[in-house]
Protein backbone atom coordinates (compact mmCIF):
# COMPACT_ATOMS: atom_id res chain seq x y z
CA UNK A 1 0.00 0.00 0.00
CA UNK A 2 3.04 2.45 1.03
CA UNK A 3 4.48 1.65 -2.27
CA UNK A 4 1.70 2.22 -4.26
CA UNK A 5 1.03 5.96 -2.56
CA UNK A 6 4.58 6.70 -2.85
CA UNK A 7 3.91 5.71 -6.99
CA UNK A 8 1.13 8.21 -7.29
CA UNK A 9 3.09 10.78 -5.63
CA UNK A 10 6.10 10.17 -7.88
CA UNK A 11 3.69 10.54 -10.86
CA UNK A 12 1.95 14.00 -9.42
CA UNK A 13 5.83 15.54 -8.50
CA UNK A 14 6.97 14.83 -12.53
CA UNK A 15 3.94 17.86 -14.22
CA UNK A 16 4.48 19.62 -11.61
CA UNK A 17 8.38 19.88 -11.61
CA UNK A 18 8.21 20.15 -15.46
CA UNK A 19 5.98 23.09 -15.32
CA UNK A 20 8.26 25.03 -12.57
CA UNK A 21 11.43 24.49 -15.02
CA UNK A 22 9.14 25.77 -18.23
CA UNK A 23 8.07 28.68 -16.26
CA UNK A 24 12.17 28.96 -14.80
CA UNK A 25 13.32 29.49 -18.38
CA UNK A 26 11.40 32.52 -19.15
CA UNK A 27 13.28 34.24 -16.27
CA UNK A 28 12.20 34.60 -13.02
CA UNK A 29 10.87 37.07 -10.93
CA UNK A 30 12.69 37.06 -7.87
CA UNK A 31 16.14 38.89 -7.01
CA UNK A 32 18.59 37.05 -8.64
CA UNK A 33 20.63 40.09 -10.29
CA UNK A 34 23.58 39.49 -7.96
CA UNK A 35 23.13 43.32 -7.22
CA UNK A 36 23.77 44.91 -3.86
CA UNK A 37 20.05 46.14 -3.38
CA UNK A 38 19.20 42.50 -4.54
CA UNK A 39 21.33 41.01 -1.60
CA UNK A 40 23.90 39.75 -3.39
CA UNK A 41 21.17 36.72 -4.50
CA UNK A 42 21.92 35.65 -8.21
CA UNK A 43 20.36 32.02 -9.99
CA UNK A 44 22.16 30.05 -7.96
CA UNK A 45 19.49 30.26 -5.49
CA UNK A 46 17.92 27.82 -8.28
CA UNK A 47 20.49 26.59 -10.54
CA UNK A 48 23.31 24.45 -8.64
CA UNK A 49 27.10 25.43 -9.81
CA UNK A 50 29.03 22.38 -11.36
CA UNK A 51 29.55 23.05 -14.55
CA UNK A 52 32.17 25.04 -16.58
CA UNK A 53 30.63 26.48 -19.87
CA UNK A 54 33.21 28.85 -20.19
CA UNK A 55 30.51 31.47 -19.62
CA UNK A 56 32.11 35.49 -19.83
CA UNK A 57 29.37 37.85 -19.57
CA UNK A 58 29.61 41.63 -20.25
CA UNK A 59 27.18 44.78 -20.62
CA UNK A 60 27.66 47.63 -23.03
CA UNK A 61 25.95 51.19 -23.30
CA UNK A 62 25.61 53.69 -25.64
CA UNK A 63 25.82 56.11 -22.81
CA UNK A 64 28.46 58.84 -23.71
CA UNK A 65 31.45 58.30 -21.47
CA UNK A 66 30.94 61.66 -19.99
CA UNK A 67 27.04 60.77 -18.51
CA UNK A 68 24.09 59.62 -19.09
CA UNK A 69 20.91 62.55 -19.25
CA UNK A 70 18.10 62.82 -17.46
CA UNK A 71 15.40 61.51 -18.87
CA UNK A 72 16.55 60.12 -21.37
CA UNK A 73 16.39 56.11 -24.02
CA UNK A 74 19.44 54.14 -23.91
CA UNK A 75 20.34 51.05 -25.39
CA UNK A 76 21.84 48.55 -23.14
CA UNK A 77 23.38 45.16 -23.82
CA UNK A 78 24.02 41.77 -22.47
CA UNK A 79 26.75 39.70 -24.26
CA UNK A 80 27.91 36.30 -23.32
CA UNK A 81 30.67 33.33 -24.64
CA UNK A 82 29.65 30.42 -23.48
CA UNK A 83 29.70 26.46 -24.96
CA UNK A 84 26.60 26.19 -23.25
CA UNK A 85 23.08 26.35 -25.89
CA UNK A 86 20.24 27.52 -23.14
CA UNK A 87 21.38 30.97 -21.59
CA UNK A 88 19.41 32.90 -19.35
CA UNK A 89 19.83 36.59 -17.75
CA UNK A 90 18.72 39.15 -15.03
CA UNK A 91 19.59 42.52 -14.78
CA UNK A 92 18.81 45.80 -12.46
CA UNK A 93 20.22 49.73 -12.53
CA UNK A 94 21.15 50.94 -9.08
CA UNK A 95 22.75 54.18 -7.42
CA UNK A 96 25.44 54.64 -5.41
CA UNK A 97 22.66 54.03 -2.70
CA UNK A 98 21.42 51.10 -3.66
CA UNK A 99 18.46 52.50 -4.91
CA UNK A 100 17.28 51.01 -8.51
CA UNK A 101 16.66 53.99 -10.74
CA UNK A 102 15.44 54.22 -13.90
CA UNK A 103 12.89 51.88 -16.12
CA UNK A 104 13.46 49.25 -19.08
CA UNK A 105 11.66 48.10 -22.03
CA UNK A 106 11.97 44.83 -23.28
CA UNK A 107 13.99 44.01 -26.87
CA UNK A 108 13.64 40.60 -28.64
CA UNK A 109 13.79 37.84 -25.77
CA UNK A 110 13.76 40.01 -22.94
CA UNK A 111 10.85 40.72 -20.70
CA UNK A 112 10.42 43.33 -17.56
CA UNK A 113 10.04 41.99 -14.25
CA UNK A 114 9.16 45.02 -11.58
CA UNK A 115 12.46 46.91 -11.49
CA UNK A 116 14.50 44.10 -13.52
CA UNK A 117 14.11 42.26 -16.60
CA UNK A 118 15.02 38.99 -17.72
CA UNK A 119 15.20 36.69 -20.11
CA UNK A 120 11.63 35.34 -22.07
CA UNK A 121 13.09 32.20 -23.15
CA UNK A 122 16.22 30.69 -23.25
CA UNK A 123 18.65 32.00 -25.55
CA UNK A 124 21.73 30.62 -27.82
CA UNK A 125 23.58 33.23 -28.11
CA UNK A 126 23.36 34.81 -24.49
CA UNK A 127 22.90 38.12 -26.18
CA UNK A 128 20.05 40.40 -25.49
CA UNK A 129 19.62 44.40 -26.19
CA UNK A 130 16.95 46.67 -24.38
CA UNK A 131 16.32 50.06 -23.47
CA UNK A 132 16.93 51.59 -20.03
CA UNK A 133 14.87 55.04 -19.57
CA UNK A 134 17.46 57.34 -16.96
CA UNK A 135 15.66 58.96 -14.21
CA UNK A 136 13.86 62.40 -14.35
CA UNK A 137 16.08 63.67 -11.43
CA UNK A 138 19.75 63.59 -10.76
CA UNK A 139 20.14 60.11 -8.99
CA UNK A 140 24.04 60.14 -9.13
CA UNK A 141 26.14 57.19 -11.18
CA UNK A 142 24.01 53.88 -12.33
CA UNK A 143 25.67 50.38 -11.82
CA UNK A 144 24.08 48.03 -13.77
CA UNK A 145 24.31 44.57 -12.56
CA UNK A 146 23.38 41.55 -14.34
CA UNK A 147 23.38 37.41 -13.57
CA UNK A 148 23.45 35.48 -16.66
CA UNK A 149 22.79 31.48 -16.09
CA UNK A 150 25.00 28.60 -19.00
CA UNK A 151 22.36 25.62 -18.21
CA UNK A 152 23.32 22.41 -19.87
CA UNK A 153 19.80 22.07 -20.74
CA UNK A 154 18.36 18.56 -19.05
CA UNK A 155 15.99 20.47 -17.30
CA UNK A 156 16.40 20.04 -14.35
CA UNK A 157 18.53 23.24 -11.76
CA UNK A 158 22.40 20.96 -11.45
CA UNK A 159 24.98 21.34 -13.64
CA UNK A 160 24.58 25.17 -14.57
CA UNK A 161 26.84 27.71 -14.50
CA UNK A 162 26.06 31.09 -13.19
CA UNK A 163 28.16 34.16 -13.59
CA UNK A 164 27.66 38.04 -12.25
CA UNK A 165 28.80 40.94 -14.36
CA UNK A 166 28.32 44.63 -13.86
CA UNK A 167 29.10 48.27 -15.57
CA UNK A 168 28.44 52.10 -14.13
CA UNK A 169 27.77 55.50 -15.98
CA UNK A 170 28.04 59.08 -14.39
CA UNK A 171 24.98 61.28 -14.75
CA UNK A 172 26.22 64.76 -17.20
CA UNK A 173 24.90 67.49 -14.60
CA UNK A 174 22.99 70.21 -15.26
CA UNK A 175 25.41 73.09 -15.40
CA UNK A 176 24.44 76.75 -13.69
CA UNK A 177 23.16 78.55 -17.18
CA UNK A 178 20.67 75.58 -17.23
CA UNK A 179 19.39 75.07 -13.74
CA UNK A 180 15.66 76.62 -13.55
CA UNK A 181 15.02 78.01 -9.88
CA UNK A 182 11.39 78.14 -8.87
CA UNK A 183 9.21 77.65 -5.51
CA UNK A 184 6.44 75.26 -5.08
CA UNK A 185 3.70 75.01 -2.20
CA UNK A 186 2.54 73.48 0.12
CA UNK A 187 4.61 70.26 -0.06
CA UNK A 188 3.39 68.11 0.93
CA UNK A 189 0.45 68.59 -0.56
CA UNK A 190 -3.22 66.77 -1.62
CA UNK A 191 -5.18 68.62 -3.87
CA UNK A 192 -3.02 71.46 -5.63
CA UNK A 193 -0.13 72.59 -5.93
CA UNK A 194 1.73 76.03 -6.75
CA UNK A 195 4.73 76.42 -8.94
CA UNK A 196 6.49 79.68 -8.35
CA UNK A 197 8.59 80.84 -11.80
CA UNK A 198 11.82 83.11 -11.56
CA UNK A 199 10.68 86.78 -12.87
CA UNK A 200 12.78 85.88 -16.18
CA UNK A 201 10.31 82.77 -16.85
CA UNK A 202 6.37 83.34 -18.19
CA UNK A 203 5.77 80.06 -18.96
CA UNK A 204 6.81 76.48 -17.98
CA UNK A 205 5.92 72.68 -18.24
CA UNK A 206 5.95 71.07 -15.12
CA UNK A 207 6.35 67.03 -14.97
CA UNK A 208 5.87 64.77 -12.32
CA UNK A 209 7.61 61.44 -12.40
CA UNK A 210 7.19 58.56 -9.98
CA UNK A 211 9.98 56.47 -8.03
CA UNK A 212 11.20 54.64 -10.82
CA UNK A 213 10.86 57.65 -13.53
CA UNK A 214 7.62 57.04 -15.32
CA UNK A 215 6.08 60.20 -16.52
CA UNK A 216 2.53 60.35 -14.36
CA UNK A 217 1.56 63.93 -15.11
CA UNK A 218 2.01 66.86 -17.22
CA UNK A 219 0.70 70.52 -17.16
CA UNK A 220 1.85 73.78 -18.33
CA UNK A 221 1.81 76.72 -16.28
CA UNK A 222 2.12 80.73 -16.34
CA UNK A 223 2.81 83.28 -14.17
CA UNK A 224 -0.81 84.14 -13.79
CA UNK A 225 -2.18 80.71 -13.84
CA UNK A 226 1.02 78.96 -11.59
CA UNK A 227 -1.98 75.95 -9.68
CA UNK A 228 -1.47 72.83 -10.53
CA UNK A 229 -4.88 70.32 -10.16
CA UNK A 230 -3.24 66.58 -8.42
CA UNK A 231 -6.23 65.72 -7.64
CA UNK A 232 -5.36 62.64 -10.57
CA UNK A 233 -2.36 61.56 -8.59
CA UNK A 234 -1.85 58.94 -6.53
CA UNK A 235 -0.27 59.19 -3.35
CA UNK A 236 3.56 58.58 -3.19
CA UNK A 237 6.85 60.59 -3.65
CA UNK A 238 7.59 62.72 -7.11
CA UNK A 239 10.07 64.21 -8.82
CA UNK A 240 8.68 67.76 -10.56
CA UNK A 241 10.24 68.44 -13.56
CA UNK A 242 9.87 72.09 -14.36
CA UNK A 243 11.08 73.10 -18.16
CA UNK A 244 11.19 76.74 -19.38
CA UNK A 245 13.75 78.81 -22.08
CA UNK A 246 15.69 75.91 -22.29
CA UNK A 247 16.16 75.74 -18.42
CA UNK A 248 15.88 73.00 -16.04
CA UNK A 249 14.78 72.66 -12.39
CA UNK A 250 13.83 69.52 -10.39
CA UNK A 251 12.37 69.51 -6.63
CA UNK A 252 10.93 66.22 -4.45
CA UNK A 253 7.61 66.65 -4.05
CA UNK A 254 5.04 64.60 -1.91
CA UNK A 255 1.19 63.78 -2.62
CA UNK A 256 -0.49 63.25 0.81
Amino acid sequence: MKKHYFLKFLLLLIPVSAFLLMSSSGGRDQNTTGSPGDSNNTCTQCHSAGANFNLSPSITTNIPVDGYELNKAYTINVNSSSSSSKLGFQLTAENSSNTKIGSFTAGTGSRVSGQRITQSAPSSSGNWSFTWVSPATNEGEVTFYAAVNATNGDFSTSGDQVVTTSTSAQVLGISEAKRLQFDMYPNPATESLTIQLPSSSDKATVQFYDYIGRLSLTKTITNSNDKININELSSGVYILKVLSNDKIGTQKFIKK
